[in-house]
């Protein structure tokens, strides 16, 4: 199913690009969803490091609280689904290398 079709998804994607700074993004996460939404994209992404890591599922719920379903789904987006995070992933680690402040 594609999910990026419609006027509004490309508002979406247009939105992501223009913010520049972590403050922008964190006013922008907050007014576009809810706290428990914000909360479940945290888990998953922060689940996609550990799983990165080669962290075992029990681990990974025990520092996130998330179930072995959401591990699971986080774990087929790493390998079956379009290289979302291993972009983001592989970014944040050459501004690690190049001594880039995080935010």
């Amino acid at each position: 199913m594609e999910v990026f079709h419609g006027e509004g998804a490309e508002l979406l994607v247009q939105a992501v690009l223009a913010l520049e700074t972590p403050a922008e993004c964190r006013a922008f996460l907050e007014d576009l969803m809810t706290g428990r939404e914000i909360q479940d994209c945290s888990q998953r992404i922060l689940v996609a490091k550990m799983l990165g890591q080669k962290q075992v599922y029990n681990a990974i719920t025990a520092a996130t609280g998330a179930s072995t379903a959401t591990i699971s789904r986080v774990n087929r987006s790493l390998a079956f689904g379009h290289g979302g995070y291993q972009t983001f992933f592989e970014r944040q680690a050459g501004r690690k290398e190049r001594g880039e402040e995080e935010p």
